[in-house]
């Protein structure tokens, strides 16, 4: 289902994007003329990589049946630009783990998160291909 996002202008630009099942809110800064009522698309960005990295954890968890009673993964970025105006957009990663499982445990899960589906697409090569419409 494609994503579809609609800015309420009198709003400042606070949008409400849908996938057609659910719906969330995404914003600016009040600094850049919004009234900052939802996260900012940066958040957004990395926030998917938050809940993919924990819910590809939790589901190995489950199959695993490790004794791991707490999961929390922390998103941070930074941003730059490189000597030809490209973005450089460097994200980190902080797992924190809390149960009785062994470091070998704790080195598979490190191991797994890696392979969560968004950051196999953070890592490779995304295009984007923009159109009008009619």
């Amino acid at each position: 289902m494609p994503i579809q996002s609609r800015l309420h202008r009198p709003f400042g630009a606070l949008t409400t994007l849908t996938n057609g099942r659910h719906s969330w809110s995404a914003d600016v800064d009040a600094t850049l003329g919004s009234d900052d009522l939802a996260p900012d698309p940066h958040d957004l960005l990395d926030s998917a990589l938050a809940a993919c990295t924990s819910l590809t954890l939790e589901l190995y968890i489950r199959r695993r049946k490790l004794a791991v009673t707490n999961l929390r993964v922390d998103i941070s970025h930074t941003e730059s630009k490189t000597e030809d105006g490209k973005v450089r957009y460097a994200l980190q990663r902080s797992l924190h783990i809390e149960g009785d499982i062994t470091p070998e445990d704790r080195a598979k899960l490190l191991e797994i998160a890696n392979k969560c589906p968004i950051h196999r697409v953070l890592e490779g090569e995304i295009s984007v291909a923009t159109s009008l419409a009619e």
